[in-house]
């Protein structure tokens, strides 16, 4: 079968339902057995298109989820999951007939909730905090894990009672500027015929381009 037609299959349903196609769903759709489909999925997932569950379903299909990962971001007629702070501050850029949506979530560390009108032009206002706990050179490792923990505080010192409650480790911590920069342009063309993920090299350069300092990758020590 076509890969690219079924990996664009997948973004096209998120895109346009706000939710993953079935397995079901995406043989009726491209002529296959549902085998052939199952197939296609795994190798997509291999080469890192997709994200799949212990029983192949799809979880994620980045900027996209198929699961709460603490972000809900709502369209002009649409409501997706959004897979972590990233992802959801990518959706506008992404979606060529929402040049606006509303992210929204809650504090990790206090529950406090925030919502933000994210668009095309320019980054939203607030004084809010993301945190980023894995860097990008080990985001594949568990990627799941890696999007849960993409969040959205609301300041660093909320920031600081998360960490001493869970006991996790000083992650980078950027601005919803520096965010937006980073969401705007990074899925360019996923949902185009050909897309073709960004090599290490060139994603270093654009992570730079933004002003993103090499401990986001994971080439300097975590702050203390």
């Amino acid at each position: 079968m076509n890969l690219e037609d079924l990996r664009l299959g997948v973004y096209h349903s998120f895109a346009q339902c706000g939710r993953a196609p079935t397995t079901d769903e995406l043989a009726e759709q491209f002529g296959l057995d549902t085998q052939a489909v199952q197939a296609g999925l795994t190798e997509l997932a291999a080469s890192r298109h997709l994200v799949l569950d212990r029983s192949g379903q799809i979880v994620m299909a980045h900027p996209f989820s198929a699961v709460p990962l603490g972000f809900a971001v709502m369209g002009s007629r649409t409501l997706w999951w959004g897979g972590c702070a990233w992802d959801s501050f990518a959706l506008p850029h992404l979606l060529p007939d929402e040049d606006e949506v509303l992210v929204s979530t809650r504090c990790p560390a206090c529950a406090h909730p925030h919502a933000w009108n994210v668009g095309n032009q320019r980054p939203p206002d607030g004084d809010q905090v993301a945190h980023f706990l894995v860097p990008v050179s080990r985001m594949w490792d568990d990627v799941v894990h890696t999007c849960r923990h993409q969040r959205l505080f609301c300041s660093e010192s909320c920031v600081d009672s998360w960490r001493r409650a869970t006991g996790a480790d000083h992650g980078y911590l950027m601005d919803l500027g520096t965010l937006w920069k980073l969401a705007s342009h990074w899925y360019d063309g996923r949902l185009d015929r050909g897309y073709v993920r960004r090599e290490p090299s060139a994603a270093r350069e654009y992570l730079r381009g933004v002003g993103l300092s090499g401990s986001f990758w994971g080439d300097e020590p975590d702050p203390a």
